[in-house]
Order: structure tokens, then C-alpha cells, then sequence
């Protein structure tokens, strides 16, 4: 494929989709060919490049097929912040040309704001007007809301999450961007339904691979045949080849069978009355519905930073809200007329970080634990978007036992680091995570293992809550991010209070000193006296 003075393709395709080509759209020429393979010429411009790009799908899942480029890549000036990364722009000009289609790149490549790229060019063009995304709660405001004010920060936005009467007044405003999570959509459906949305992103689109759930329904109720729809996930269909029967109905219901039971028998088979296997070529017929798709991994992002930082915020429950608060007044009447050392506020803050992370010790030596319902479903969302082992840290030990337990609950294998695991315990779950398949996850106490241990089988690191030094932070980033690690790492943060967001920030800042955990501590007190 060749591109003619800016203005034109010059392509050899099947015969088949060259015949379609040049029989529906105008401004193509035949330069001939055989029986097998013809060659064209075809003016580039959007109409063009989209009709061809729609004639190559329909010949998909064909590796010989050329990516068509999007005009996008001559006439964008991709603005913002950042400066785009090769495969992004090539990710947004493969999103541009299609109505509805997938992008698999993994967590991590930055499919957030190619995916804003695209639809800002189709804005520009008059292609769209506008565009509601659809996404998990913990990343409506981190991801989606920051992105878009970095990436394309001339167009307005609006997060549809609180009351349904905020919601409402929200989607009926002229934000051109609306963000909403997605069980917010069918509590506000009518209004989604009648404001004019022509682009629908779906981001961590696993949560609508079943067609029988009220959230796929709604979706599909939401989508007119003219609605373009582009579902994003770094892992289509990994738990099972039946998962992947619900996004295909929405993005390419012509390459389904109309029933999840006909599906189930094409790609698995029972092996007992309970259990069932995946047939043979059940990844390849995976691969054909799902379909079009572009995908990059992290070894393929070569441009790619080696260590990339996400922030996913974390509702904190009523329950968790009011115990915050409380505590912060309580600390606020022991600060009174006394001096605070840093011995003090470090002690305060690790309470509030209790708080947030779900359970907080009294003095009494009880624990009191906390609905974190919130936060462990970001965690989900953070495993299933990467196919890779991850390492959690988290800071408390009665946490630690939520976490586990959570995870085991989900069928996801995962091994404990703690201060009561001896040295050789500690050393045999290290070796069955650095080489076996299980465990998937390490859920890890910081101070257990923040130095001379090696867990580069894992790309991905949580921290649950922040800790409390800088050095502890680097060392745990350091346990992925050493000699033997063969993939680009993601660091997630998950936060919900104040004290979490302003910690992150020190550590990423690299700040350590005991004088600044006193100034954090006094700005906490401060906060809480203003709204008193």
C-alpha cells in the first residue's frame, strides 16, 4: 500500500473486496490484476477510507489484508499534553474508520486517549456530536475525565455519577464528552436514549460479555443502527470462549448465533453435567467473531515507557465516610494546644489510611472492619485487564485476610507475604510464583517484602493504600522493575480520601521527611476545622 502525494491510496487487495471497492465507491480507479489479486486507486479521504475499511472487514479475520489509514493521520494535529505514541495514532486511525469495532490493546498503552483522539477527529469532521462513555466507577474521573482534559482539553466533558436528578441534569446539558459507570446507565436510560449520543465507548467492556444480564440489555436497548460503538478491553473473552458470545452481539451480531447456548456448543464441550472444556479451535473462532479489532501488547509498544502509573478512584461506602470524618474531629480535639511530632501525625495518618483501606485497630487491640466492597471491585477490574501476574500491597494484616479471601472467592489463585510467614515459606512462594502457573496473585504486606526478593513473573503492582516512605514505595516498584522482567510495567494506585490522594503524590514526588508528614497532618486538621 502506497500513499500518492498525500492524496490518494494506492492498494492491492483480494479480488473479491477490490470489486466491491470499485463497483460502491466513487474516485477509485483499476490499475488491473488477475483472478486472485487486483490493484487500485482510491481518492483518500474520510468517505473513502471508511467505505474500504468496511469492505476489508467484512473479508475479516485475514492477516494478509492491509490496515487502511484513516485521513486522520494527514489532517489531525493531535492536541494536547502529551505527544502521541505510534501505536496510538494507529489505534485511533483504525477506530476513526469503523462504526463499531474492539481495541485489545493491553492496561497500560494508552487506548484511553487514542480512543479520545479519534472521536475529537470525527467531531472535527462532523462525523459526530457527541459522545457518552461508559466505564467502571473507579476510573471515571482518574481516567476518563483526566484524559480527556489532557488529550483533547477543548472539548467539555461531564461525569454522570451522584444523584439521579445531577445525572440527569447532566446528560441534558451540552457537554460534548458524558462519562457515566455502567450501572448508572439504566437508571438514567430515557435520558441517554434522547440526548443525541453518536458515539458510545465502552472501556473494560468484559462486564458486558453476558447477554442475559439487565446491564447487556440496556446497552443493546441504548445502541440505534446508526450509533457507532467501540468496546475496549486489554482481555476479550479470558475466563472462558463463551464470554465472548455478549460482546459480539453488540459490535458484530452477524458473526454470532442469535443464542448463547448455540455459541456455548461451537466453541466448548461437556465433559461431565457440570463441567465443560474448551473445543479445539475455540480460540480461533474467538478470534473470527470478535472482529474489528485491533490489539497492541505491551512488548509491542516498544515506545512505550518501561513503568506506567494509573490511578483508580476508589468510592469510599457511607460507613467508611463517617468513620473518617469522625476520626479527623477526634484528632482534631487531642491536637488542641499541643505541639505535634512527627511521631504523632505519622501515627494519625496511618489511622485515616486504616480507615480508607477498610479496617482500623482501636486502642483496645480490636479490629473494626469496614464495606469495601468498592475498592475490591476495583481490584477485579485492575486483574482482568492484563493476562500477567500481579503482586497487591497491602499494608494492614487484617486486610490482608480481606483480600485474600476476596480473591480466592473469585476463583483467582493468590499466595500471602506477611510478617508471620517464615523465611523458607516466604522463599518457596516466591519460586512457585516466579515459575508456576499458580498462584496468579501475591498479596503482599510492604514491609515483608519491599527489599531483595525478585517477582518479575508480574507486570502489574497494586497498592491498596499508600505506605508511609518513599524508600518502601521504590522498593516495592523495584520488585517488578529489575533485571529479568520481560514485559512494561503498570503501577496502580487505588484511592478514596484525601489523605490517600495527597500521599501518592509525596511518594510519586519522591518527598520523605518527617517535617512533611507534620504539614500533612496539619492541612488533614485544617480540612476537617473549615467545615466545622
Amino acid at each position: 500500500m502506497q500513499v500518492v502525494d498525500n492524496k490518494a491510496l494506492r492498494i492491492q487487495l483480494p479480488s473479491a473486496v477490490a470489486d466491491m471497492a470499485l463497483t460502491h465507491i466513487e474516485k477509485t480507479k483499476d490499475l488491473g490484476g488477475d483472478d486472485f489479486t487486483k490493484e487500485m486507486l482510491m481518492y483518500w479521504d474520510y468517505p473513502e477510507a471508511s467505505a474500504l475499511a468496511f469492505y476489508v472487514d467484512e473479508k475479516a479475520p485475514s492477516s494478509d489484508l492491509p490496515n487502511i489509514p484513516s485521513p486522520m493521520l494527514r489532517d489531525y494535529d493531535w492536541p494536547g499534553i502529551y505527544t502521541p505514541f505510534a501505536h496510538q495514532k494507529d489505534t485511533a486511525s483504525f477506530l476513526s474508520l469503523r462504526k463499531r469495532a474492539f481495541c485489545f490493546n493491553e492496561a497500560g498503552t494508552g487506548k484511553t486517549s487514542a480512543a479520545i483522539w479519534a472521536a475529537d477527529y470525527l467531531m472535527k469532521i462532523g462525523e459526530v456530536r457527541r459522545v457518552l462513555v461508559i466505564c467502571p466507577l473507579s476510573i471515571m474521573y482518574s481516567a476518563w475525565q483526566a484524559d480527556i482534559f489532557n488529550t483533547a482539553m477543548h472539548r467539555t466533558c461531564g461525569v454522570a455519577h451522584g444523584s439521579q436528578s445531577k445525572r440527569k441534569k447532566l446528560i441534558a446539558g451540552e457537554y460534548e464528552f458524558i462519562i457515566i459507570n455502567f450501572d448508572g446507565v439504566h437508571t438514567v436510560y430515557d435520558d441517554l436514549y434522547n440526548g443525541g449520543f453518536d458515539l458510545v465507548i465502552v472501556d473494560e467492556a468484559n462486564a458486558y460479555k453476558s447477554a442475559t444480564t439487565r446491564r447487556w440489555k440496556t446497552l443493546a436497548k441504548l445502541l440505534r443502527p446508526s450509533t457507532r460503538l467501540w468496546m475496549m478491553t486489554g482481555t476479550p473473552a479470558a475466563q472462558s470462549p463463551v464470554d465472548a458470545f455478549g460482546l459480539a452481539r453488540l459490535v458484530s451480531p452477524t458473526r454470532v448465533p442469535r443464542f448463547t447456548g448455540a455459541w456455548k456448543d461451537m466453541v466448548m464441550y461437556k465433559v461431565s453435567r457440570f463441567t465443560w472444556k474448551p473445543r479445539v479451535n475455540a480460540e480461533k473462532r474467538v478470534h473470527e467473531v470478535l472482529q474489528p479489532a485491533i490489539r497492541y501488547t505491551k512488548k509491542e509498544c516498544l515506545d512505550l515507557p518501561p513503568v506506567v502509573y494509573q490511578t483508580r478512584d476508589v468510592p469510599l461506602s457511607p460507613q467508611v465516610e463517617q468513620f473518617y470524618k469522625n476520626l479527623k474531629a477526634q484528632l482534631l480535639v487531642e491536637a488542641a494546644g499541643e505541639q505535634i511530632s512527627a511521631v504523632n501525625a505519622a501515627s494519625a495518618l496511618n489511622k485515616l489510611l486504616q480507615i480508607s483501606g477498610g479496617a482500623v485497630y482501636t486502642d483496645g487491640g480490636m479490629t473494626l472492619e469496614f464495606d469495601i466492597s468498592p475498592r475490591l471491585n476495583a481490584l477485579k477490574e485492575v486483574l482482568d485487564e492484563t493476562s500477567n501476574k500481579v503482586v497487591v500491597f497491602v499494608g494492614f494484616l487484617h486486610t490482608i485476610g480481606v483480600v485474600s479471601k476476596y480473591l480466592t472467592s473469585q476463583g483467582i489463585s493468590c499466595e500471602v507475604i506477611q510478617g508471620s510467614v517464615s523465611a523458607r515459606e516466604r522463599s518457596e512462594i516466591i519460586e512457585r510464583f516466579q515459575t508456576q502457573f499458580e498462584p496468579r496473585v501475591l498479596v503482599v504486606q510492604p514491609q515483608s517484602a519491599s527489599h531483595g526478593i525478585t517477582l518479575t513473573a508480574a507486570d502489574t503492582v497494586v497498592f491498596w493504600t499508600p505506605v508511609m516512605s518513599v524508600e518502601t514505595y521504590l522498593q516495592c516498584v523495584a520488585r517488578i522493575d529489575r533485571v529479568g522482567q520481560k514485559n512494561n510495567m503498570t503501577i496502580v494506585h487505588l484511592q478514596g480520601s484525601d489523605v490517600e490522594r495527597k500521599m501518592y503524590r509525596m511518594l510519586q514526588g519522591k518527598v520523605d521527611s518527617h517535617q512533611k508528614l507534620v504539614d500533612l497532618y496539619k492541612q488533614e486538621l485544617e480540612d476537617i476545622n473549615d467545615n466545622y
